[in-house]
């Protein structure tokens, strides 16, 4: 399914133009071949040469290079990503540590009915997993 995908649209692309000019033209074929050398006349005119084309495509560089590094300032100031990164790890550590402190707090007992309990949960998952691939044509 890597297949790339752009021959199946520029095909669709071509039937959907064919038609409208077909259509356009009452289903005389000449007369649509006639309505599409006009229209890419028409289309050929209105594109820039020589020095203006390159003047234009000069341009539009610019003008794309200037969006991109505003867009990509405008990220780093808004998620202040190189402050928030540090500060989410220390935070996920601290909660980490939290977790182990209440868990080293508890009895053997206790710390045992919980692995236990989250065991058999793991057990129950892995489980269920199984049976799902089941349904989608794997055997287990």
């Amino acid at each position: 399914m890597s297949k790339s995908r752009m021959p199946l649209f520029l095909g669709l692309t071509a039937a959907g133009a064919g038609g409208y000019y077909l259509y356009r033209s009452g289903g005389d074929v000449k007369g649509a071949k006639q309505e599409m050398k006009i229209d890419a006349d028409k289309a050929r005119e209105k594109l820039p040469r020589g020095e203006s084309a390159e003047r234009a495509g000069a341009n539009a560089g610019k003008e794309m290079g200037a969006v991109a590094d505003e867009a990509i300032n405008n990220a780093r100031s808004k998620f202040k990503l190189d402050e928030k990164i540090p500060e989410m790890k220390s935070e996920a550590m601290s909660k980490f540590e939290d977790g182990k402190n209440k868990l080293d707090g508890l009895s053997s007992d206790a710390k045992s009915r919980i692995t236990s309990e989250i065991d058999r949960m793991d057990r129950t998952v892995e489980q269920k997993a199984a049976e799902a691939k089941g349904w989608f044509g794997s055997k287990k």
